[in-house]
């Protein structure tokens, strides 16, 4: 039961999943280190250094898990492995004495950090896949849908819709990529003592039986081990994953930042779900401020800090150990796959619930798209035989006077402008000026190229 009378992580309740809370529980590392202890005895038995009474009293207690029994002992003695070895070893009469033989700590702790990276990296990948399921359906929907693409936050050029969420959705898509290809290549420590050589091990089994000792208890893990570590796996193990995620957390940010401007009233075009109760502010009830994006881009700033991080505890790892990367790690590898999640999980509903404004799409492009169109009268001039750096002074100058006037709040003139430039009509007729001036037309290749995006999304998540 939550308790709120003492600092809670806003990771504890507030950010991230059920599922995901689950994962980096205190409960559930400490089943796995039990599962990694059953597994190393059920290994050592079939070396004949574990009777099967002792191991199936192992298997008995397994999930007997008692953590206030546990830190207790702990406050004593200043090691919550070792005091998690005792209290399994008091519950199990037969099989006690021999858990955690010729192991070190982290031959525990390292295998059961990567076994819950395995399983975070998991659940992000299946709702990484969710989100970019629903936008590749988004791209398809609104790929021919022309609007107004903006450069230095300036009108530019028109495009599509589609073709714009296309570059979310590249980019999503390469994160996912890059996320399961982390997955695939978690290891474990394995089981090499001390000072990673398998010194302990090899008294145990022999030399000669080290490799196959250790091929077992990573088939019976289901996790792959480095083949050379410390008393650790290398840490920039972590520095990959956490970059990875940080990533991810990049192409969330502009996503979200990307909508914020788009939601604005000025423009209008995009905005996220907003809920029929939901309050926007607590002085102004008109509000309707995009608090799902924001807390996406603050999110996402807060895991694109993490690397350095992580790399400090790689870069600082001294010889084969030091601990002064310990703590650190208790709070960045939970909190960064937690981050990541509700990353995720805020997105996934701000897609599957935006909102398109078709007319606020349509008047934007009304009103900046001639200014583009003008670059196609600009080549049809130069093809007719205008010389084009005159004609490019030329429409120049209706161009900012048409957008003076728009500033002044009248209808935008520019196509009547250019019409009545007999210097340009001498080479393009009026009517067909009406047609170049469609900045609906200029919008090349997009609608092919966001229908061929999504055909890359919804082929680059299905299984095999």
């Amino acid at each position: 039961m939550t308790e709120y009378d003492s600092y809670l992580s806003p990771f504890s309740w507030r950010y991230g999943s059920k599922e995901m809370r689950q994962i980096w529980s205190e409960h559930s590392r400490r089943l796995i280190w039990r599962q990694i202890w059953v597994a190393l005895a059920e290994v050592q038995a079939e070396f004949n250094l574990v009777t099967p009474d002792q191991l199936s009293d192992l298997c008995a207690h397994l999930h007997a898990v008692d953590i206030p029994r546990a830190l207790e002992i702990e406050a004593e003695i200043h090691h919550d492995l070792m005091a998690e070895l005792r209290v399994f070893a008091e519950q199990c009469k037969v099989g006690g004495g021999i858990i955690h033989l010729g192991a070190t700590s982290m031959d525990i702790e390292d295998n059961a950090d990567a076994i819950r990276m395995h399983q975070a990296l998991d659940l992000l990948i299946a709702k990484l896949a969710g989100l970019l399921r629903t936008l590749g359906l988004l791209i398809h929907k609104w790929a021919d849908t022309p609007l107004m693409a903006f450069t230095h936050l300036q009108p530019a050029e028109p495009s599509t819709l589609g073709y714009r969420l296309s570059l979310y959705g590249q980019d999503l898509l390469e994160d996912y990529r890059a996320i399961c290809m982390a997955r695939r290549e978690l290891k474990g420590k394995g089981f090499k003592g001390a000072v990673g050589t398998s010194a302990s091990y090899a008294d145990l089994v022999g030399k000669d039986n080290l490799v196959r000792f250790e091929t077992r208890l990573s088939e019976k893990l289901n996790l792959p081990f480095f083949a050379v570590t410390s008393q650790t796996y290398p840490r920039k193990q972590d520095f990959i994953v956490i970059s990875t995620l940080a990533g991810l957390a990049a192409s969330l940010y502009k996503f979200a930042f990307d909508l914020r401007i788009l939601q604005s009233p000025l423009l209008g075009e995009l905005a996220e779900p907003f809920g029929k109760k939901q309050v926007g502010s607590s002085a102004m009830p008109f509000k309707r401020n995009p608090i799902r994006a924001e807390k996406v881009n603050s999110l996402a700033r807060y895991l694109a800090g993490l690397p350095r991080l992580a790399w400090d505890n790689a870069a600082h790892s001294l010889l084969e150990r030091t601990l002064d990367d310990s703590a650190n790690r208790r709070i960045m590898l939970p909190e960064a796959c937690l981050a990541a999640d509700e990353l995720l999980e805020t997105m996934n509903t701000i897609i599957t619930g935006l909102s398109v404004d078709e007319q606020a799409v349509a008047r934007n492009l009304e009103i900046y798209g001639p200014f583009a169109a003008t670059e196609r009268v600009l080549m049809a001039l130069v093809k007719a035989g205008a010389d084009r750096q005159a004609m490019h002074e030329r429409i120049r100058d209706h161009a900012m006077n048409a957008w003076e006037m728009i500033r002044q709040g009248v209808s935008s003139p520019l196509l009547d402008s250019l019409q009545a430039d007999k210097e340009i009509t001498r080479y393009i007729p009026k009517n067909e000026l009406t047609v170049l001036m469609d900045a609906r037309a200029h919008i090349g290749d997009a609608p092919q190229r966001a229908r061929q995006m999504a055909e890359s999304i919804r082929a680059g998540i299905e299984p095999g």
